[in-house]
């Protein structure tokens, strides 16, 4: 499976969903990455203020930074490739940069018209 990393401005927590003024797109995307792990991706996410070695030690996200300064920020990078930058992306976008269908679960059969719970047995 695909290998998601994000890397954040700084923000006052790990997912910026905390303090007074939450930018509504932090709550949903923070939700789309709970989906991709549930889906059995590897994500990590790092955040500028929170974990600087990773910035460091990483050439690609340092290449970016240098190029273009923190407004490159939050880059999405999947498998070693930079995929996304600047902006945090969609659930759609994410499913599709590792592969993931975002079709809902199919639904589950329902009991038929004879049996426990259908036509005249009584006990539903």
């Amino acid at each position: 499976m695909p290998k998601v990393q994000i890397f954040d401005k700084a923000m006052c927590c790990s997912t910026g969903v905390c303090g007074p003024q939450v930018d509504s797109v932090l709550p949903k995307f923070a939700a789309d990455l709970e989906w991709l792990q549930a889906q059995g991706h590897d994500v990590e996410r790092f955040n500028l203020a929170q974990d600087p070695a990773e910035f460091v030690k990483n050439a690609t996200v340092q290449q970016w930074l240098t190029d273009e300064g923190v407004e490159c920020l939050p880059l999405v990078i999947v498998d070693q490739r930079v995929v996304s930058r600047s902006e945090y992306p969609t659930r759609e976008n994410l499913a599709l940069w590792t592969g993931t269908s975002t079709k809902a679960m199919a639904r589950l059969p329902m009991a038929s018209d004879s049996g426990c719970c259908g036509g005249d047995s009584g006990c539903c």
